[in-house]
């Protein structure tokens, strides 16, 4: 983390996302801050607050994007969430907190994987011996040194070969242990939540574990032992304990669609998806504790990025108290003809490069003329300007809808080199992109 400074994380995003520059330096601040806290005195650590963000911005300009690419970056608990999904505290739908417990989860599997990374040495170790017990099953020892020297001889000989791959093919019969599914697991999310951690985790202690033999493979076989070893060696209450430190102190929440929780009280009937999803919001955000299966997460220091399209609201709409624990704003723009043009040709996950990518598995080089990738930017920002502006989302219709023709001749087109021009680009939209009424269905 403390070679990622703000220009780095940048730098970074400019690689899948074009334009949108105060929201990436925003979201950089924000990503460093949390590593300079760590490196505070702690009567000053616990003093330093984290400062939210509000990205204000039309869908498709890349609020959704920012964070999934700052999630990648992040070696921290990350979990992006949508505001419309929660309601008040006795209403059925989930609370707010869930998203709380849902983070302590990935910063446990976060650790986790860790923690296999450090003990896979031994836990390939441990695999290869029980299988190597599984190959040459133990005999009983008969004092003659002659007879052990010549077993140990033979087990190494075997070690050989299993480490070669010689023996991936052979079948052997491996004995596993399985947990059965519990009715608690099959329950909806929000059932498992009114029923208490305790209750869960006595009612998995209760499910005592089942053993079964199967024939697999050596290949197999190592793969499952080698997981059951890693279990092993793990220590689950340090990782439990590290991944609720860490939620607590680099934890980031991406809080989408807060504009569908804004807005005026109802006067008819209790606001349960609104206002009352804000106001049990107000305590986790500004900090509180909240319960988990893995132990009380204090969320004071947690990070909170929210975004919205505020196309028929505003952030004055959201309650005064919530706006104020968002301090920081940023607003992303419309994405003109000439950024589609760069969205289409600079990013490493470019839709050209993409669609090149999938024909190519089919044998068909497939080549975008720089005049092609022009006319599909300005039919993109025609339609958007006729229809719902969608953003870079619109791009995906069109290229679908242009190279639906090749997509589906690909395994049998004979000639597999094909250059897409923007007379191409023409010919194949030129109704759709005339016609505004049949844009709207189409694209």
């Amino acid at each position: 983390m403390k070679a990622l400074t703000p220009r780095r994380i940048v730098a970074q995003l400019d690689k899948y996302i074009i334009g949108q520059d105060d929201a990436k330096r925003a979201v950089a601040i924000a990503m460093r801050n949390r590593w300079r806290r760590q490196q505070l005195p702690p009567e000053l650590r616990n003093e330093v607050a984290p400062k939210n963000i509000i990205m204000i911005g039309p869908t498709g300009v890349g609020k959704t994007e920012i964070a999934r690419r700052l999630s990648n970056l992040a070696n921290a608990p990350f979990i992006k969430v949508e505001a419309s999904k929660y309601t008040e505290v006795g209403y059925h739908g989930r609370d707010v907190e869930s998203m709380i417990r849902d983070l302590v989860a990935v910063a446990v599997n976060l650790v986790r994987e860790e923690e296999q990374v450090n003990v896979r040495r031994m836990a390939e170790a441990a695999a290869e011996e029980r299988i190597l017990d599984l190959l040459l099953p133990p005999a009983p020892s008969t004092g003659e040194e002659a007879d052990e020297e010549q077993r140990e001889r033979t087990r190494e000989r075997i070690r050989e070969k299993l480490k070669s791959g010689a023996l991936d093919e052979r079948e052997i019969e491996v004995t596993t242990e399985e947990r059965p599914t519990s009715f608690v697991e099959v329950i909806s999310s929000q059932g498992v939540e009114q029923l208490g951690f305790d209750f869960q985790d006595a009612f998995e202690r209760m499910m005592p574990s089942r053993t079964t033999t199967k024939t697999m493979k050596v290949a197999d076989a190592q793969r499952i032992l080698m997981g059951q070893e890693m279990e092993r060696l793990i220590d689950k209450d340090k990782v439990q304990r590290e991944a609720v430190e860490r939620t607590e102190n680099m934890g980031i929440v991406f809080l989408d669609e807060i504009d569908k929780i804004a807005g005026p009280a109802s006067k008819d009937a209790p606001d349960v998806s609104r206002e009352g999803v804000q106001r049990d919001l107000l305590p986790i955000v500004e900090g509180s504790t909240v319960l988990t299966r893995y132990g009380m997460v204090n969320t004071d220091h947690i990070l909170f990025i929210a975004a919205g399209a505020f196309h028929a609201t505003k952030p004055s709409d959201l309650i005064p108290e919530l706006q104020g624990r968002f301090p920081i704003r940023v607003e992303l723009t419309d994405l003109t003809a000439e950024d589609f043009v760069r969205i289409l040709k600079e990013p490493q996950n470019a839709l050209t490069t993409q669609y090149a990518g999938l024909l190519k598995t089919e044998g068909v080089d497939v080549k975008f003329a720089d005049d092609s990738i022009t006319e599909i930017a300005e039919v993109a920002a025609l339609v958007n300007r006729r229809t719902q502006n969608i953003g870079a989302r619109r791009l995906h219709t069109i290229m679908e809808k242009l190279l639906e023709e090749v997509l589906f001749e690909a395994p049998d087109v004979p000639k597999k080199k094909i250059t897409v021009t923007a007379e191409y680009v023409r010919e194949k939209l030129k109704d759709i992109a005339e016609d505004e009424d049949l844009s709207r269905y189409i694209l």
